[in-house]
């Protein structure tokens, strides 16, 4: 190589090296990837938003299916099959009957979020088979050993994974317990 070409190239070097200096450079962890911050690749969270629910139509004996909340209480439970749906808003919402050992009978419309483990009480049944809505309807933590607590566990949350289906949940109700609880 000739010795003219070779102190050219080495002339050329310390320029190049301060231009590329003056560049700017991205800097680690700026957030940039092309033109996009990396978060506006991926979709927000959405906010949860829950469905308007009327309660329905007043449940009958016959629709009526006996749940073994525990031998903690002397009440018997009933989950009206008839009532049970599974929201797009993922709430399972059901009737609930409660017979006292005393002799009462307690009708309410009520609600499930597995994702949160959350119940919530809509309306309470009437002697005259009609619904007075309830008067705080919000969202509460499920208690231990509670009803909601069993309905939960044992049909309508297993492995706190809501249920697909309707159907799904009052299988597990003629069960006794949902196939997937532990």
């Amino acid at each position: 190589m000739n010795r003219s070409v070779v102190l050219r190239k080495t002339r050329c070097f310390p320029a190049a090296l301060l231009l590329s200096l003056a560049l700017p450079l991205p800097v680690a962890g700026s957030g940039f990837y092309g033109d996009k911050k990396y978060g506006e690749y991926y979709e927000e969270e959405k906010k949860w938003v829950e469905l308007e629910s009327n309660p329905p139509e007043f449940p009958k004996p016959d629709d009526l299916i006996e749940i073994d909340a525990g031998a903690a209480t002397s009440n018997r439970f009933y989950v009206d099959g008839k009532t049970l749906t599974v929201g797009q808003d993922g709430v399972v919402r059901y009737v609930m009957v409660v017979k006292t050992s005393a002799g009462s009978t307690n009708v309410s419309y009520e609600g499930l979020r597995c994702s949160t483990k959350e119940r919530k009480l809509y309306a309470f049944g009437r002697s005259d088979t009609t619904w007075s809505t309830a008067r705080n309807p919000a969202w509460q933590a499920i208690k231990a050993g509670s009803q909601h607590a069993f309905l939960y566990r044992q049909y309508f949350c297993p492995n706190h994974v809501i249920i697909y289906r309707a159907e799904e949940g009052v299988d597990a109700l003629k069960r006794g317990h949902h196939p997937e609880a532990r």
